[in-house]
Formats: C-alpha cells, structure tokens, sequence
C-alpha cells in the first residue's frame, strides 16, 4: 500500500451541473465523500493522506461560489475537529493569512488539539499552491541566511524540506484525480516528484471506496525505481 496518499477533490460542479443543480450542492456533496474517504484510507492502512480542498487560484472564481465554499468550510472544519477524536493528527497546508481571523483561528486550533495523534495523518490543503510553498520556502530560507541563521553548505534537500509546509512528512507516493481531467494542477509540487499518478474519470462526489482500492492496486502493480534501472 501507498504510505502517502494525495487526492485532487475535482468534478464537484460538474456534478452538480449534470443533475441541474448549483454548483454550491456539488461542493457540499463533494465535503461529505470527503469525510468518507478519511475513513476508507483507515481502513485500508494509508498513514498519510493530503486532500486537496482550495487552491491559490480559486479565489478567480465567481464571488457567489468562493462565499458559498468558505460558508461551507465551517462544516468542514466541523467534521475535521472530530477525526482527532479517534487518533488523528490533522495539519492544514497553505497560507492561513488569506482567511478570516475566526476561520484562521479554528485551523490553528484544531492542529494543536490533535498535535499529539499519530494514527493517521490527514492533511487538508487550503488557500495552496506548491509554486507559491515553495517560493515561501525560499523566501524563508533567504531571511535566515541574510541573518546568518544559515550558511549555504547547509542548505539542501533535507534542509529545504523544513521550510515546507509538510516538514516532517513523507513524500507523497499516489496521487489521485477523479473528473477525467490529467494534471496536477499546483498540487505537491516538490513533494510529488517521483508520485505514481492515476486519473479516473469519476467525478469526485461519486468517487467510491472501490475507486480508492482501484487506484491503490494500480499503484501496487507499478515498478517504482526512482531514476534508477
């Protein structure tokens, strides 16, 4: 099985647009599989799974639908705050400075009650871009330097990887995209450098546990090798 576990959440308002619906009931249908899908990978041994639930680009869509989403968003945090209740450690990935002081203060807050979990790890990325974490991360790393909190002999990949939002975790070993669509989109930039990538043509409020087993025997019947023969 995959250790690490990303999904790209797509298709929510294409969903919602085949059964004449608004494009808000897409994503509200979306958060529930989402909190399903937290469960199958319990169940099937996945230690670490990154679900990709806003990105840096869409604050560009129209204003009625990015309110509906952070509307939304406190049901998500709802339903988040619970998981640490059965042993799981829950980090948010991406500038928490975009959101408002009450939604920025409940992301903090739920990463530190569940700080000391280590069953599985679900992290949840919002306002994220991997160009821009890693672009933070360089900007870090240039201040440290300028104070000389760090000489350039000491900084490479390992060093690199504590300025990223996911210190500490491993690289990301599956990615999945439901909606038929086949890009990364932003997504794990520097973590998904050697992901095995699988594209399915569900779209996300009908991806399945069955669609998740799917997508992890795909990736256990690949030969992984990293560059090498």
């Amino acid at each position: 099985m995959p250790l690490h576990v990303g999904i790209i959440m797509d298709g929510n308002g294409r969903w919602a647009k085949k059964r004449g619906l608004p494009r808000t009931a897409g994503h509200s249908q979306g958060a529930k599989v989402f909190k399903k899908t937290v469960e199958w990978c319990r169940e099937l041994g996945i230690k670490y799974a990154t679900f990709y639930a806003f990105s840096t680009e869409n604050w560009k869509r129209p204003k009625e639908e990015v309110d509906a989403i952070m509307s939304l968003l406190n049901k998500y945090l709802d339903d988040i705050r619970k998981m640490s209740q059965k042993n799981t450690r829950i980090i948010f990935l991406g500038d928490k400075s975009a959101f408002s002081d009450d939604v920025a203060a409940r992301l903090t807050e739920i990463e530190e009650v569940s700080a000391a979990n280590d069953g599985l790890y679900v992290l949840v990325a919002l306002n994220y871009g991997g160009r821009d974490e890693i672009l933070t991360a360089a900007k870090k790393i240039a201040q440290e330097y300028k104070s000389g909190k760090i000489s350039i002999d000491e900084i490479d990949e390992t060093a690199f990887e504590d300025y990223l939002y996911t210190k500490g975790i491993p690289p990301v070993d599956l990615i999945i995209r439901p909606s038929g669509e086949q890009r990364t989109s932003n997504f794990l930039v520097w973590q998904a450098a050697y992901a095995e990538l699988v594209f399915m043509d569900v779209l996300w409020p009908d991806f399945s546990k069955k669609d998740l087993t799917a997508a992890c025997e795909e990736f256990m019947s690949r030969n992984r090798r990293f560059g090498g023969v």
